[in-house]
């Protein structure tokens, strides 16, 4: 049974892409729902969204870079001015103990030596910044890469979700029965049937009392009508649960209500062929219970 992928909501079916009778590989799209543009409008915004995150992501590392160029160069110049005032300095002291220089000259000069060096104290501090790691380890720049992993996470969201407008063939097999039409809501019984007819194989109801002569292996003879033949096969595998019959004899005084096990019969590769236009044909088996003793010496 093919039904819609999970999540599908509302969605109805826009488009049946295969046939009754046609071969698929897994994987296949087999039909398209109608919400398939809703999920790529979805899918855009979030390529867009992320175009605009990486974008503000170069930026700030740009930014950053100047910010570490500008800070470097205006500490070069702080060291600059520092060493002209230190130099000032020294020779004002030298002139005040001359007595050259007055005190307000010698206090102006001390002052500007003070402040400079401070200018450089502030300048270290805010290179430091920047330079305490790499450029993408600077706290600017690691929100903005969060931001870019998110919206990479929400574009790859968006693309799972369009997956909910295709429905894929599950197997590798042959479409054997369509439900639904374009414009109609998926069923709840699937939108098809499909399986891998290149094995055939019968379910045959042997009623509780006749089991213990069944071995696995045995030749099965199936007489279907409606072939005009008979199709052959073995006993590949026994049940373990007795259930009701699903088959009804047209002979009113049967039983209607035999507890019954069910065995699987592989047909050969002749009657799969045959057996393969006929999924569900109903046939007569004839098991050859008998076919171990014969065998033996």
């Amino acid at each position: 049974i093919v039904a819609a992928p999970y999540g599908a909501g509302d969605a109805r079916v826009a488009e049946i892409l295969v046939t009754e009778g046609q071969r698929v590989a897994r994987g296949t799209v087999v039909a398209t729902l109608d919400n398939a543009q809703a999920l790529k409008g979805a899918v855009l915004t979030a390529a867009a969204d992320l175009a605009v995150r990486e974008a503000a992501l170069a930026q700030i590392r740009s930014d950053v870079a100047a910010s570490l160029a500008e800070a470097q160069a205006t500490l070069d110049q702080a060291r600059a001015t520092a060493a002209e005032a230190e130099a000032m300095r020294r020779r004002t002291e030298a002139l005040a103990a001359r007595g050259v220089a007055t005190d307000a000259t010698l206090d102006a000069a001390r002052t500007a030596d003070t402040e400079a060096r401070l200018a450089v104290a502030r300048a270290e501090a805010t290179l430091a910044r920047f330079t305490a790691g790499a450029l993408d380890d600077q706290p600017d720049v690691l929100v903005a890469a969060r931001n870019v992993a998110a919206a990479e996470a929400e574009l790859t969201r968006a693309r799972m979700d369009l997956a909910r407008a295709e429905v894929r063939a599950p197997i590798d097999g042959t479409i054997l029965d369509i439900n639904a039409t374009p414009g109609q809501r998926p069923p709840a019984d699937g939108i098809m049937e499909m399986g891998d007819i290149s094995a055939m194989m019968a379910e045959v109801e042997i009623w509780q009392d006749r089991i213990s002569a069944v071995a696995v292996g045995q030749p099965v003879e199936l007489a279907a009508p409606a072939l005009g033949r008979s199709l052959q096969g073995r006993v590949e595998r026994i049940g373990l649960t007795v259930g009701r019959q699903g088959l009804i004899s047209d002979d009113s005084a049967a039983n209607s209500d035999a507890r019954v096990i069910r065995v699987l019969v592989a047909l050969d590769a002749d009657s799969t062929r045959v057996a393969a236009r006929f999924v569900g044909l109903e046939a007569v088996a004839r098991i050859d219970t008998g076919a171990d003793e014969r065998s033996r010496p």
